[in-house]
């Protein structure tokens, strides 16, 4: 990191990040919200490529998939089948604004209790739907429940962890996001076995299992202290001079939307756009929702396509677990620069691999041992991505932010992430059908420009406490002239700023 250090040299306290056995267990219950995303990440790819599932509501995909020597890379291009994924991810958009009032307003455990009992209602239209329309409208409210969800979890998990834990317990949250994606496609793999063909439906309606668990979970969580403090709460136990100091920070402010904007959030920001925006163009969302779709195009059949999937969803699971133990230890910044890496040279191997056996015309034939290298390699990537940009994308946005406009900021990342969600899943199988092989190439090059800009852009975050976190933006190369000396308040400590620092904003 160029720029000087900043010593805390005062006698405040320190935080002791002691981790307790209720905050532990609190983390362990919020992060739940994640498997609502999760499941349905898993379950939309494997159910848009059960054939019972596209005779009753896609018959025109259905024929297409049928019929002898059809182009690979073309067969499940069809709008109306992408509108079924994507429309969640517009509605979770939508709803991420409005999450950010509830959880400014009432905290964060309603706001993680609406969005499961919105998911929960979504999760019984779909299982019983009768035609597009009902799936359509049931995927929307599911949306609703995800962009509550994924707006609430991430800053309640920062908010509750100690300092020196928080990424290991914010990342739980990313690690039931992939849990729900390896029980989605396992329950797929064991639905398409159904003769009678109602598999699709019982995948969907299972929807209701992780929906129901964070329900009820949020129930027993208690708010935040920076939420109590927040909502004018002073029965919150002994808490910390710089705490209290954020929260009478945050509650001058009356329009965080307004705020947010100002010169001395810039970097946090930035950061709130860029991170999901490159998340989603690392190419992940390609795998995990049309997984079983991807390897039938690559020529596995049925049941093979499943299971490929249902292995790249351990491989997410396990990459995930990794991430937990090292995020901490190593850093944000050392794994999201490994991760890049390995997703660059995967996905160039990827691509490279399927143009060799389909060409531009997208007919051919993959012997197994040469789909065996393409999983792998496909695994390979899936992992970077699981100790990188999957659990990080969604921890450093929520842990940056100041008290007084977190909910905005994290509804900015969550609705930028639903977006580019939204526009991937609504485009990937007409990109796929006009890009081919080169489709991977695309992605790869989307991931060279975000490793540069996580190496020049983003200083390391691991072990600051929250409410001290623009000591490291006053700190780093870039940010420190967009922050002013006076815009620096933390707790009643001094604050010493060491030499190579600038003079504030204006410098």
């Amino acid at each position: 990191m160029a720029g000087g250090a900043i010593v805390n040299t005062a006698g405040g306290k320190d935080y002791p990040g002691k981790l307790t056995l209720f905050v532990f267990f609190t983390c362990v219950v919020a992060a739940t919200g994640g498997l609502i995303f999760g499941y349905d990440i898993g379950i939309s790819g494997g159910v848009t490529a059960m054939d019972p599932f596209l005779k009753k509501f896609f018959p025109e995909v259905y024929r297409k998939k049928q019929a002898a020597q059809t182009n690979q890379y073309c067969q499940y291009d069809n709008q109306l089948l992408q509108t079924f994924t994507s429309s969640l991810y517009l509605a979770a958009l939508v709803a991420s604004f409005f999450a950010a009032t509830v959880t400014r307003v009432m905290g964060r455990k309603w706001s993680m209790f609406g969005g499961g009992l919105t998911f929960l209602i979504g999760a019984a239209l779909n299982g019983a739907a009768k035609n597009v329309a009902m799936l359509i409208i049931g995927r929307i409210l599911l949306g609703i429940g995800v962009g509550f969800a994924n707006q609430s979890v991430p800053v309640y998990l920062s908010e509750m962890a100690p300092a020196r834990l928080r990424g290991m317990l914010n990342i739980g949250f990313q690690l039931m996001i992939t849990i729900g994606i390896l029980a989605a496609e396992l329950i797929n793999y064991g639905t398409n076995k159904i003769k009678a063909g109602y598999g699709w439906r019982v995948s969907l309606a299972l929807a209701a299992v992780p929906a129901g668990i964070i329900t009820l979970g949020s129930l027993f969580l208690p708010d935040t202290p920076n939420s109590l403090l927040d909502r004018g709460t002073d029965d919150i136990g002994e808490e910390y001079a710089d705490l209290v100091a954020a929260s009478d920070e945050a509650r001058k402010v009356e329009h965080p939307w307004r705020n947010i904007i100002k010169r001395r959030y810039r970097a946090q920001l930035t950061m709130a756009i860029m991170i999901p925006f490159f998340q989603q163009l690392t190419g992940i969302n390609v795998i995990m929702f049309y997984a079983p779709v991807l390897f039938q195009t690559l020529g596995f059949k049925g049941d093979a396509s499943l299971m490929s999937s249902v292995i790249t969803g351990l491989v997410n699971v396990f990459a995930t677990v990794v991430s937990i133990f090292t995020v901490d230890r190593l850093g944000r910044r050392a794994l999201f620069l490994q991760g890049g890496t390995q997703m660059i040279v995967c996905q160039v191997v990827v691509g490279t691999l399927i143009a060799v056996k389909f060409g531009t015309s997208g007919i051919g034939d993959i012997p197994k041992g040469y789909a065996a290298v393409v999983v792998l390699f496909i695994c390979i990537y899936v992992a970077g991505f699981a100790w990188s940009w999957g659990p990080l994308g969604w921890l450093v946005p929520s842990e940056i932010f100041p008290l007084e406009i977190r909910p905005a900021g994290q509804s900015i990342n969550v609705s930028v992430n639903m977006f580019f969600t939204f526009c991937i899943a609504q485009a990937f199988l007409t990109m796929l059908c006009h890009f081919k092989f080169g489709l991977f190439y695309f992605f790869g090059g989307w991931v060279v420009i975000m490793t540069i800009f996580i190496a020049l852009f983003l200083p390391e975050t691991k072990n600051v406490p929250i409410e001290e976190m623009v000591l490291v933006w006053k700190s780093h190369w870039f940010w420190k002239k967009f922050i002013a000396d006076e815009d620096v308040h933390v707790g009643g400590n001094h604050l010493q700023m060491a030499a190579g620092n600038g003079k504030g904003a204006d410098a």
